[in-house]
């Protein structure tokens, strides 16, 4: 598995990133996207040694100028070195020697797999691509979903190419935004995260979870592509044709792009999941 996350913002990166450490022994790698300086990839090589896997690698990948929404800034020690920032050949790493498919798990913008297509499309063939990101109702009609707006080039350039190597899953915000999948203060994670002994890397999602929810809710978006892409039965899919727009909004045509999307989600189930999984 690789995961594709632009962590340090919004907790359900950080939340996914340690649940996929604790539950996925396969996990090779985390190449961060909308990158700020290096800083969220200081972060996850921070999250993940805390969550005991210092094995899985952490390169810094595509910085789209974006400097809104990042709220871990001088939580991570000085003494986390700055990650390599060579996306192509660490994914080329993560292929040798194996003979089958990678999970690549989107949780951000689509720009490291769009350039990854450019220059090694051999590799993107081999990939079954779980993205978070899209929706066919976005809650504000005059713009794309997060992940899609955030570098809408992106993901017009590497839809059409997806669709030849079998259709891929996109986990839609249709589905993900829900207050079902919210983490409150109330809730047996939080908890769990502020009690006395709690372990660091639960010390650093409460950090996290607090600076942001000071503005914003904590939906888990991207723990539910987690599990989508672990093929956790909970969320049901459709095979459906659509295009996008020239700003990267969704809609459904009969003579557009193949895609796996989400259309429900068993949201009572997941949250059990999450918390057994985050232990």
């Amino acid at each position: 598995m690789v995961i594709d996350t632009d962590a340090g913002g919004d907790p359900d990166d950080s939340v996914a990133v340690v649940a996929a450490a604790r539950l996925v022994p396969e996990l090779a790698l985390v190449v961060t996207s909308d990158e700020y300086g290096g800083e969220r990839a200081r972060f996850v090589r921070w999250l993940l040694d805390l969550a005991g896997r210092s094995d899985v690698r952490v390169v810094a990948g595509a910085d789209l100028g974006n400097r809104r929404g990042f709220v871990v800034g001088g939580m991570c020690p000085a003494d986390v070195p700055p990650q390599v920032t060579d996306v192509a050949a660490a994914v080329s790493e993560v292929f040798e020697g194996l003979d089958g498919q990678v999970r690549w798990v989107g949780m951000g913008p689509l720009s490291n797999l769009a350039s990854l297509q450019r220059e090694r499309p051999e590799l993107v063939a081999r990939m079954a691509v779980t993205q978070m990101g899209g929706a066919i109702n976005y809650r504000d009609p005059s713009r794309a979903e997060h992940n899609f707006r955030a570098d809408p080039d992106a993901v017009i350039e590497i839809l059409p190419t997806l669709e030849r190597w079998g259709p891929p899953t996109f986990v839609l915000s249709d589905v993900t935004f829900n207050p079902a999948i919210e983490i409150t203060a109330k809730s047996p994670l939080y908890r769990r995260w502020a009690a006395p002994d709690a372990r660091p890397w639960e010390r650093v999602l409460r950090e996290q979870f607090d600076r942001w929810t000071a503005k914003y809710p904590a939906l888990q978006h991207d723990a539910l592509a987690l599990a989508a892409a672990m093929l956790w039965p909970g969320v049901r899919f459709v095979r459906e044709h659509v295009v996008l727009d020239d700003v990267a909004r969704m809609s459904l045509n009969a003579d557009g792009a193949e895609i796996k999307m989400s259309i429900s989600a068993d949201y009572s189930a997941f949250m059990s999941w999450l918390e057994t999984a985050l232990g």
